[in-house]
């Protein structure tokens, strides 16, 4: 099975950038990209931003990030099934440790396109821990 990663990103006070939280997910040598705002909790989603694809190397790596870019701390990982994929939609299965169940990325359509990830709407019981 694929593997996923969560990492807390803290960028450098100076970048302006809050902290947040990337999920990546392994796929054609890759990892798919999102970064989230705020920990899903319950059944409701938060915004989510699609990221360029990482290197696969971002999977076991915790520390800084290159161009002084701040520090990443893995917070979660495991492994994931692919529900649904699109353009503008991914749903997948997680078994990890923090997050057990389904999720769903999905964009709103517009240009640019607006993300949001929630749990998906058969497990909406089966949410994700708060992690800080």
């Amino acid at each position: 099975m694929p593997r996923y990663v969560v990492l807390f990103h803290e960028p450098p006070p100076e970048s302006g950038r809050a902290s947040h939280w990337d999920v990546m997910f392994e796929s054609g040598g890759v990892l798919r990209t999102w970064a989230l705002g705020e920990w899903p909790v319950g059944p409701c989603g938060v915004d989510a931003a699609r990221l360029a694809d990482h290197r696969i190397d971002y999977l076991t790596y915790e520390g800084p990030v290159s161009r002084g870019r701040g520090c990443v701390r893995r917070v979660d990982e495991g492994t994931y099934a692919i529900r649904e994929a699109s353009l503008d939609l991914f749903r997948v299965e997680l078994v990890g440790r923090a997050w057990s169940g389904a999720i769903r990325l999905a964009a709103d359509g517009a240009a640019p396109p607006r993300w949001y990830c929630s749990p998906d709407s058969d497990d909406s019981e089966r949410s994700p821990n708060r992690i800080d």
